[in-house]
């Protein structure tokens, strides 16, 4: 019988072991090996059954087992121990609150999905669990964050496999009440709410749910609640799910409701309104219009309401193609705002404005959520060096008339939450060495340069580590395997040779990730002959252990699964290469620290960092990787091995394809078996320890989030609060007003002939020449411009590399003609073929980047098409 109501019956625990509940609701657990290991103790049985997950674990435990603890003197002590720790952890002072005065009181950072733990399944890939890991290194920090994302009832999804290897889909309804959440509720006990106004009188009502990760609250919108519709309560429903409609929705709820929930959130708390906003990807672009709003109903016009928003924002990037950037048709976007829908105080035109494809090789009836973002930002930043050049390429059309370096869009290459994602056994043997405190605030806070305890260990205590990780993943691959075929129908008398399959002896290769084209699953199945001699090589075998989710619309990427899954089927090879359905957060913490080689083959340039290759160097696993993302950064042979690309101009997919997977074969063939294989006299790989080691002294200090969070503090969010300060009500609209007036008046402005004191087609290096330029700037004065020489190299289409800019200096009044002369020096200081030029740009002490107004003026010789017009 099918029950017509369910409940949530939660455990009453004894008054001494009341601290349990506060551990199992503060998601530090997810990342504090002592809070696990207490869990664990409670029942050890139990804790394996619910999944490692500490709330499902107490709604678990037999009324008599909790008598029995808390009568536990030597429990008790223990629990105390681990509950004083987490209130040092939550009060005490970090690295935050030793920098200097001036930093905001509050960052607010939305995500469409964050990954904290498998615990908490609100995620499909890299983005989410970058979010994850920004919240945890934030919260280690002591950086005063509030993250703001939904709480999708179904989650993403859960994968199978069918028979012959096709790709299935499982939906589980997640009970909010059976997660490590609690909801957000009014002072009188009520729950809190949020609404969104829909077209025809309809609204869109939401609850808040809170979950706590260590010092950071995380709150999640929740649409399946009775006051909605049928339609209105599925806008949660699935991440990533639905059509057009539903993901702008969506979309709309996670911006402008979460910034509703943000305010809720901090009057029922007491805690400081932020002053910077981070979106984290297009799809909380909105947030930007609910915050324009917000100015507009307390008197400033739409102008300065959005100068005052744009200095208090930072946008990240994460896509390195327009198709991965959500867009929608013009008349979606229109009918779901104006007076009779949503923020009906901001005329339509405006907010269609902002997304607009209106720039060469746009698409002017859609609304992109990434273009959007970038005009209610006034920073920006891609995630990753390459990825930052990328997105400078790919949004260049915002800014015509600038040179793709000087677009305003930065980098902050990513970085892991190494207590989430170290092995126990890893931060066990740094703990030996330096000291249990010395350790965690390595991998947390980080702030070295280089890990030279490593040093210290021992050839075989480093070898004995990887054997022991190597070994565990063997088991859990088997687990796995097993679970998998049975699910495909095999019955276990056909599962006896699950039990050889992977060696703890044997190379083992890693590979998991989503299953879009570009990651291409299947590159190392380019020549199967080829793969199999290295799976079977009888002195130096190869094992594979490989896993990813296609997208449920993806029936190509699905392909790819099956493909793999019909190789790894072959009895010929099954118990070398494996494919694991269903990966996530759980198997990837086993995955990382037991694989020997971590393998990523994008199509350059399209991974746009990569993280899971950094996940993997923290655990001592060395990376074998197209140089895309993260890696062309930071590859260095010590490390492991780059995959050559080919990426000739007029080479097809295949023929490239043909060529890298040859690459990749000949360096597993050549240089990573023998090396692994290779013993020195102590029978020990010698070489390969030494790369191993390599790889934790030098890279594991930079993969930390600990780094990245820092650096989105120093290098955004101390800017950005600045500026939010700066832009009072009557700055802001001072910055709107003067906007106006240069882009009306720069139709006037023109560089009209410059004149150099150096008449030769060559010079002697160090010589100095000056400069002289008569420019018009019409009803601009030169304290609205800066006037700048652009010098250096020139490459064969005599375009400036490397520039090096000078302002000029003014020198007398304007002539009859109302035209002004510039003047200045410019120093020779690089041989071969140098050239220069002069431009004139907008200045004004409150912007973040020349380039942020979006004119700017050149010699009508060196004008390229789009000088001088209008960006935004």
């Amino acid at each position: 019988m099918k029950a017509i109501r369910r409940f949530t019956v939660r455990p009453v625990l004894p008054e001494p072991l009341r601290p349990l509940s506060e551990l199992a609701h503060n998601l530090r657990w997810s990342w504090h090996a002592e809070t696990r290991d207490l869990f664990q103790s409670v029942d050890p049985e139990a804790w394996g059954a619910a999944g490692c997950d500490p709330v499902r674990l107490l709604g678990r435990v037999r009324p008599a087992r909790l008598a029995e603890l808390s009568g536990d003197r030597r429990f008790r002590r223990r629990l105390n121990a681990v509950a004083d720790d987490l209130d040092d952890y939550l009060t005490g002072d970090r690295w935050y609150q030793a920098q200097p005065e001036g930093l905001p009181r509050a960052v607010a950072y939305f995500s469409p999905e964050f990954g904290i733990t498998a615990a908490l399944p609100q995620y499909s890939g890299g983005l989410g669990i970058l979010a994850g890991d920004h919240l945890k290194a934030a919260s280690d920090l002591g950086v005063p964050l509030v993250g703001v994302g939904l709480l999708y009832r179904h989650g993403y999804f859960r994968q199978t496999l069918s028979r012959d290897g096709w790709q299935q889909e499982h939906y589980p309804v997640l009970d909010p009440n059976e997660l490590p959440l609690t909801q957000l509720a009014e002072a009188d006990g009520t729950p809190a709410r949020v609404s969104l106004a829909l077209p025809g009188g309809r609204a869109l009502h939401a609850r808040i749910w809170l979950a706590q990760v260590g010092r950071v609250p995380l709150l999640l919108l929740d649409s399946d609640v009775e006051e909605n519709d049928l339609g209105a309560r599925s806008v949660t429903d699935r991440l990533y799910g639905g059509g057009s409609e539903h993901r702008l929705l969506q979309e709309m709820l996670l911006g402008i409701g979460g910034v509703r929930a943000v305010r809720t959130y901090c009057r029922l708390t007491g805690h400081p309104e932020p002053e910077v906003f981070h979106t984290n990807e297009g799809h909380a672009g909105f947030l930007g219009l609910e915050r324009i709003a917000e100015l507009c109903a307390r008197g400033l016009d739409f102008d300065a309401a959005l100068e005052s928003v744009r200095g208090g924002t930072v946008f990240t990037t994460h896509t390195p193609v327009p198709a991965g950037i959500d867009r929608f048709e013009r008349d979606l976007i229109a009918r779901h705002f104006g007076p009779d829908a949503e923020l009906p105080g901001i005329e339509t035109p405006r907010i269609l404005a902002l997304g607009m494809e209106t720039y060469p090789g746009g698409e002017p009836n859609l609304f992109n959520m990434a273009v959007m973002g970038l005009r209610l930002a006034q920073r920006a930043n891609g995630v990753s060096l390459l990825h930052g050049q990328v997105s400078r390429e790919m949004f260049a059309g915002l800014w015509p008339g600038f040179d793709t370096e000087e677009v305003p869009i930065t980098s902050v290459t990513n970085g892991v939450h190494a207590p989430t994602w170290v092995a126990p056994e890893v931060l066990r043997l740094g703990a030996r060495k330096i000291g249990t405190q010395r350790a965690e605030d390595a991998l947390a806070v980080g702030g070295s340069e280089r890990w030279d305890s490593v040093a210290d260990i021992p050839d075989q205590e480093i070898w004995e580590l990887r054997r022991t990780l190597r070994e565990q993943l063997v088991l859990e691959v088997r687990e796995r395997l097993s679970a998998s075929w049975r699910q495909r129908g095999a019955g276990n008398a056909e599962l006896g040779w699950i039990d050889g399959v992977l060696d703890p002896d044997v190379l083992t290769i890693g590979f998991a990730r989503r299953v879009p084209s570009y990651k291409r699953l299947t590159l190392m199945l380019r020549d199967q002959g080829r793969l199999r001699e290295l799976l079977l090589h009888p002195e130096r075998p190869v094992q594979i252990v490989v896993a990813g989710k296609a997208h449920p619309a993806d029936d190509s990427g699905k392909r790819l699964v099956q493909e793999l899954v019909r190789f790894a089927d072959d009895t010929r090879v099954r118990h070398r290469i494996v494919f694991l359905p269903d990966y996530g957060m759980a198997m990837a913490q086993r995955l990382y620290p037991g694989c020997d080689v971590w393998l990523n083959n994008p199509l350059r340039p399209l991974e746009a960092c990569g993280t899971s290759g950094m996940k993997a160097a923290l655990n001592g696993c060395l990376n074998l990787s197209v140089r895309d993302g993260w890696w062309d950064e930071w590859f260095r042979p010590d490390f492991g091995w780059a995959i050559p690309t080919a990426d000739g101009t007029g080479l097809d997919v295949e023929r490239r394809d043909d060529i890298e997977a040859a690459a990749l074969y000949d360096l597993l063939e050549q240089r990573i078996a023998p090396r692994f294989y290779e013993r020195g006299r102590g029978g020990l790989p010698d070489r390969w320890i030494q790369m191993v080691r390599q790889t934790l002294t030098l890279l594991g200090p930079k993969v930390l989030a600990g780094r990245m969070v820092r650096e989105y503090v120093e290098r955004l969010y101390a800017p950005a609060a600045r500026s939010h300060r700066a832009l009072t009500p009557d700055t802001a609209g001072e910055l709107a007003g003067w906007k106006a007036r240069v882009r009306d008046a720069w139709h006037a402005v023109s560089v009209d002939h410059v004149e150099t004191t150096e008449t030769s087609a060559t010079a002697e290096l160090g010589t100095t020449i000056g400069l002289r330029v008569r420019v018009g700037l019409g009803a601009l004065t030169p304290d609205d411009v800066e006037v700048q020489a652009v010098s250096g190299r020139v490459d064969a289409r005599d375009r400036i590399t490397d520039a090096t800019i000078v302002p000029l200096k003014p020198a007398g009044t304007p002539d009859l003609e109302g035209h002004r002369l510039y003047e200045g020096q410019l120093s020779l200081d690089r041989t071969g073929p140098y050239g220069c030029t002069v431009r004139i740009l907008p200045a004004h002490r409150l912007l973040a980047s020349a380039a942020e107004v979006g004119v700017v003026a050149l010699p009508a010789e060196d004008a390229g098409e789009g000088a001088g017009v209008l960006l935004r």
